[in-house]
C-alpha cells in the first residue's frame, strides 16, 4: 500500500506536516487571485473568508497604491497642488458616496439572487445597475465642465489652485462616468463572488495610471508637460479601460455571472428594487463622506499646508486599510448569499470570524503609524509643516483602529443583508451630529486648532464602532427582505 509523506506526517502528529501546509495555502492563494467556482453558502467558513478577501484586499490594495503614487507625482508640483487634489476629492467624495451607495444595493441584491440560485435574475439586476450609474453621473458631469473654479472658490482654495487646478476638476468630474461605472460592475462581480475578476480589473485600470501620470504630468518623451491636469488625464484614460474590460467579461460571462443580450432593457421592478435598497446607502455614505467636506474646509482656515498634511496622512491610510477593506467587504458578499441561502447563523458567524482578524490586523496597523508616522508621510513631502500635520493625524486617529475594526464589518454585515437604512441613520448621528459640531468647537471655540479636529475624529470613530457592533448583536439585520 502506497503511503505518501502528508499521511505520514498526519497518522504522527495529527497534523498536516509544515511542507504540505505551505503547499496548500499556496494552491489556496492561487485559487483566491485566478477566482473559483466555489459555493460560498456550503464550503468551509475560513476556506470562503480566504478565497473573497484576498482578492478583495489585492483590489483595493492596487487602487490604494494608485492613490500614493499619484500623489507622489502630484507632491512634486508643491503645496498648492496637493492641496488641489484634497479639494477636488471632497466634491468627488459626494460621488464616490452614490456610486459605494448603489454598490451596496448592488452587491446585497446580487448576492441574495446568487444565494437563491436565480443566476439570470441576478444579470437582470446588474444592466438595471449600469443603466443608474449612467444617469447618475451626468449631473456630475455638467457640474465639473462647467463650474470648476467656481467649486473650488467655494471650498476656500488658494489663488494657485484657482489659476492652474481648475483643470484638474474638469476632468475629474466630467469623466466621473468611468469611476461610476468601475464601482458599479465590480459591486456586480463581488456580490457574485466573483471577486478574482473585479481585482484583475482594479488593476489593469490602475497600473494604466500609474504608467500615465509621470508620463502626462512631467511631459515624457513626445507628451506635453501637462502639470496637474494630466494626473487626471491618466486617470481617467486608466479607468476607461477598467471598464470596457468589465463589459466585456461581464458579456462574454464570468466564474458566477452574464448578462446576455437580451437582458439590456429597461426592468423597471429591479430598478426600483436596487432604488429602495441603495437609498440606505447612498444616504448611508453622503452622510459619512460629507462630514470630510465640512472638515475639510475647517481645516483648510488652517493654511494650505495643513491640507496638504491631512491629504497626504488619509492617502496613507487608504493605503494601510486596504486589507481590513477587503475583509470587510467579503462580509458583505457572504451575509448577501448566507442569508439567500436561508442559512443566517452561517452569516452571522461570517462576521465574527473576520471582525476577529480585522482587529488584529488594525492593532498592527496602529503599531506602525505611532512608531513611522513621520517618515510615512515624508515618502510624499519635505515640507516639515506638512509632515508634522499628516504625522499628527495618523497617531491620533490610529488609537481608534481596535474598535474602528468591528465597525467596518459590522456595518458591511447590514449592507449585505440589504439593512442600509440602519447605518444611515448610525452616521447621521455619530458624523453629523457629533463629528462635525465636535470638530469645530474643540478646533476654533477651544482653540486647539486642527488638533482638536484630530482628537475629534477619534472620539467620534470610537464611539460609532462600539454602538454599531452592539446593534449587530441585536440580530435584526438578518430579518432584512432585499
Amino acid at each position: 500500500m502506497d503511503v505518501n509523506n502528508e499521511e505520514i506526517a498526519i497518522a504522527a502528529t495529527g497534523q498536516p506536516s509544515p511542507r504540505n501546509s505551505v503547499r496548500s495555502l499556496l494552491h489556496a492563494l492561487g485559487d483566491a487571485i485566478r477566482g473559483t467556482e466555489a459555493d460560498y453558502t456550503q464550503i468551509g467558513m475560513g476556506k470562503a473568508i480566504f478565497l473573497l478577501a484576498v482578492p478583495m484586499i489585492l483590489e483595493l490594495i492596487m487602487e490604494s497604491t494608485f492613490a500614493v503614487v499619484d500623489i507622489y507625482f502630484v507632491g512634486t508640483l508643491g503645496a498648492s497642488a496637493v492641496a488641489t487634489v484634497g479639494l477636488t476629492e471632497t466634491y468627488l467624495f459626494l460621488l464616490y458616496s452614490i456610486g459605494m451607495g448603489l454598490s451596496m444595493a448592488v452587491t446585497a441584491i446580487v448576492a441574495r439572487r446568487i444565494g437563491e440560485k436565480e443566476k439570470e435574475k441576478a444579470g437582470v439586476a446588474a444592466v438595471q445597475a449600469i443603466f443608474l450609474a449612467i444617469a447618475v453621473s451626468v449631473p456630475f458631469s455638467l457640474a465639473g465642465i462647467f463650474f470648476a473654479k467656481d467649486l473650488l472658490a467655494l471650498m476656500g482654495a488658494d489663488p494657485w489652485t484657482l489659476e492652474h487646478g481648475y483643470g484638474y476638476m474638469q476632468w475629474m468630474l466630467g469623466g466621473n462616468a468611468v469611476i461610476m461605472l468601475l464601482f458599479i460592475i465590480n459591486a456586480i462581480f463581488r456580490g457574485a463572488g466573483d471577486a478574482a475578476t473585479a481585482m484583475r480589473v482594479l488593476w489593469i485600470a490602475n497600473g494604466c495610471n500609474m504608467i500615465l501620470d509621470p508620463i502626462l504630468i512631467f511631459g515624457w518623451g513626445p507628451f506635453p508637460q501637462l502639470g496637474i491636469e494630466g494626473a487626471a488625464i491618466a486617470t481617467t484614460i486608466g479607468r476607461s479601460v477598467g471598464v470596457m474590460m468589465q463589459l466585456w467579461i461581464l458579456f462574454k460571462g464570468g466564474k458566477h455571472i452574464r448578462v446576455y443580450r437580451e437582458q439590456i432593457r429597461i426592468h423597471w421592478e429591479t430598478v426600483v428594487n436596487i432604488l429602495r435598497t441603495s437609498l440606505g446607502g447612498i444616504g448611508q455614505m453622503i452622510v459619512a463622506m460629507t462630514s470630510w467636506i465640512f472638515i475639510m474646509r475647517i481645516l483648510a482656515e488652517f493654511g494650505s499646508h495643513v491640507v496638504a498634511g491631512a491629504t497626504i496622512a488619509l492617502r496613507i491610510m487608504m493605503f494601510t486599510m486596504m486589507p481590513a477593506w477587503g475583509m470587510s467587504n467579503a462580509v458583505a458578499t457572504l451575509v448577501g448569499q448566507n442569508l439567500g441561502a436561508k442559512q443566517p447563523e452561517r452569516a452571522e458567524r461570517s462576521v465574527w470570524v473576520t471582525g476577529v482578524w480585522n482587529m488584529l490586523f488594525l492593532v498592527c496597523v496602529s503599531v506602525v503609524y505611532n512608531l513611522y508616522s513621520d517618515s510615512l508621510v515624508g515618502l510624499f513631502s519635505d515640507d516639515p509643516g506638512v509632515i508634522a500635520v499628516g504625522s499628527l493625524w495618523l497617531t491620533i486617529v490610529s488609537y481608534s483602529y481596535f474598535v474602528y475594526a468591528w465597525w467596518m464589518v459590522a456595518t458591511q454585515a447590514f449592507n449585505g443583508s440589504g439593512d442600509t437604512a440602519t447605518p444611515t441613520k448610525i452616521n447621521l448621528v455619530f458624523f453629523w451630529l457629533i463629528q462635525i459640531p465636535l470638530s469645530y468647537t474643540m478646533a476654533k471655540i477651544l482653540g486647539l486648532g486642527y488638533t482638536g479636529v484630530f482628537w475629534a475624529i477619534f472620539i467620534s470613530e470610537t464611539s460609532v464602532g462600539l454602538f454599531t457592533l452592539w446593534l449587530f448583536t441585536r440580530g435584526g439585520w438578518k430579518k432584512t427582505e432585499v
